[in-house]
């Protein structure tokens, strides 16, 4: 009896040794990326193991400040660093310093010591134009922003919701730091004029343009690559004047239980596992020499972002979007 029961204790022991810790982690990132992500993380980091809880940036971003009292998630991966700097100024988010920290790009770190989020990659604003349907209706390829509010192309544009999408908040306020308001307002306004569909995730515009849905998708060079290896008929074109650009980031929820476990995926972030398979999204890493030669081109081509006024005027510039296009 002894002996069963002293099998029984090593056993409970032995299980609770080898129990894995859960992470719920909030993600932005799209579902056929996030396999790598886990896969790779959860083989240098056996004893942690991460649950993926998918939405877009916008939704992401509302559900944690919801869930303010009472946080469900450890942390938050691939999530528009704007988004992360306003749960930064709600005091959501746990400082951390991860491990190669020091080695990421300035444009691509918190300012705050010790930091409260950690950049992964960017991605930035490119135009997905579908050739065939291009012939199809004779249009002229777009060089400007401004060519999109040209008539001959009403119905055939695509682009994300600001609301929902981080895409989509990146272009809207790309095109006030650019132009100003009022001017960029007036832009919207006769955009808006040409657009078939406000879609809910930054992806789709491309998809749209690529599936023949659309003739120009506004979406990220990012995604565009990624269909063009897959031989869909698309170009890239990057809109003289500048681009908007957001990054994928990481952070810790502060008051997760699990702090030791979301550090480990921190130090993991700033690695150059992360940098090797966040290129393959973006071309442009927190990494500087990761970056592949077409991520350079759209590095160049960036504005000077202020995600500090975008963070800080997230609300403010989405309900007045939302009061010109949703609600009229």
């Amino acid at each position: 009896m002894k002996k069963t029961l002293l099998a029984l204790c090593c056993a409970v022991v032995s299980f609770s040794t080898l129990a894995k810790t859960e992470l719920t982690v909030y993600t932005a990132i799209e579902n056929d990326r996030l396999a790598d992500y886990k896969n790779a993380f959860e083989k240098q980091n056996p004893e942690v193991e991460i649950n993926w809880v998918r939405d877009s940036t916008g939704v992401i971003t509302a559900k944690l400040l919801a869930e303010k009292e009472a946080p469900k998630a450890d942390a938050v991966f691939g999530v528009g660093a704007s988004s992360l700097l306003l749960l930064e100024k709600d005091n959501l988010l746990a400082p951390y310093k991860p491990q190669g920290y020091d080695l990421l790009s300035s444009k691509m770190r918190d300012n705050n010591n010790p930091p409260h989020w950690v950049g992964m990659d960017a991605w930035a604003t490119g135009l997905c134009i579908n050739k065939f349907v291009m012939k199809k209706h004779n249009l002229p390829y777009p060089k400007t922003w401004q060519d999109l509010t040209n008539p001959i192309y009403k119905g055939l544009i695509a682009t994300a919701n600001p609301a929902s999408s981080g895409s989509g908040f990146m272009n809207l306020t790309a095109w006030i730091q650019m132009w100003g308001e009022e001017k960029a307002w007036a832009y919207q306004d006769a955009l808006n004029k040409n657009i078939k569909m406000y879609t809910h995730s930054g992806t789709k515009p491309c998809s749209m343009a690529a599936q023949g849905e659309v003739a120009i998708g506004i979406s990220s060079s990012s995604f565009a690559h990624n269909l063009i290896k897959r031989r869909a008929p698309i170009e890239i074109i990057l809109p003289e004047g500048g681009i908007g650009w957001e990054m994928e980031a990481a952070a810790i929820v502060k008051g997760t239980p699990h702090l030791k476990a979301a550090e480990k995926l921190m130090d993991w972030v700033s690695s150059d596992d992360v940098a090797k398979l966040g290129v393959k999204f973006s071309g442009i890493t927190a990494r500087e020499s990761f970056m592949t030669p077409e991520g350079k081109i759209s590095y160049q081509a960036m504005i000077n972002n202020d995600l500090s006024w975008a963070a800080n005027n997230r609300a403010t510039l989405i309900q007045q979007w939302r009061d010109r296009y949703e609600l009229n």
